[in-house]
């Protein structure tokens, strides 16, 4: 069994890799950690792990990568897209993969460092963005609502809770989702989660209504 940490600060990324993996039968999310307070206590009560750390928390990166070797825990650094890895970094770390990644693509890396094997993902945003085609469509039928209710599925909430984040009624949640469902051609949450994680337009997209709807709640 693969056991697995996720730290990363962008909850659309961290909860849609959180599902993609979970349905994996030979791996297991151990913890999920969107701070460096919460990580370092998580390294110290894990071993022989594999971490999934992104370069976004801007964290002291030699660090992390030392606490977990000690731990016997492999690294792999979520990227931003676009973003250059020097070689000493590349020769620390046991894989690299980036925020434009597929599951599949992921599965498979993460099995690749379980195995002991050194593992890079290349990363070609513009190619990506080209035949992101259908993203594209998708996210331009969603209203700014429908969005909102998107990002917290990705998230992981329920109905009720979704409802009380956009003030309104339970059904109301439903009704908005079977019009989502129509939208992108899913048929439920998992499904929709997956869905927006694998096109990379649609997940940033998720993630600006996400942060606009904190801010609003704040």
């Amino acid at each position: 069994m693969n056991r697995i940490i996720l730290a990363d600060n962008q909850a659309i990324f961290r909860a849609g890799a959180a599902r993609i993996l979970a349905l994996e039968d030979d791996m297991r999310i151990v913890a999920q950690c969107d701070d460096l307070f919460h990580l370092s206590n998580t390294l110290q009560a894990s071993r022989d792990a594999i971490l999934l750390f992104s370069a976004s928390m801007q964290l002291d990166e030699k660090a992390v990568i030392a606490s977990a070797q000690a731990a016997g825990i492999r690294t792999i650094l979520i990227a931003e897209n676009g973003e250059e890895i020097a070689e000493d970094r590349l020769r620390a770390l046991d894989g690299v993969i980036f925020r434009n990644i597929a599951g599949t693509t992921l599965v498979n890396c993460v099995r690749s460092v379980a195995a002991g094997k050194h593992t890079i993902q290349r990363c070609n945003v513009t190619s990506i963005l080209a035949q992101d085609s259908v993203g594209a469509r998708v996210r331009d039928r969603l209203t700014p609502k429908e969005m909102q209710i998107v990002s917290l599925i990705v998230q992981g909430c329920k109905n009720k809770h979704i409802a009380t984040q956009l003030g309104t009624k339970e059904q109301v949640v439903k009704n908005y989702l079977r019009t989502i469902y129509d939208k992108t051609g899913v048929s439920d949450r998992l499904e929709l989660a997956l869905f927006t994680l694998h096109h990379r337009i649609l997940a940033e997209a998720a993630t600006r209504a996400s942060d606009l709807l904190q801010a609003r709640s704040a």
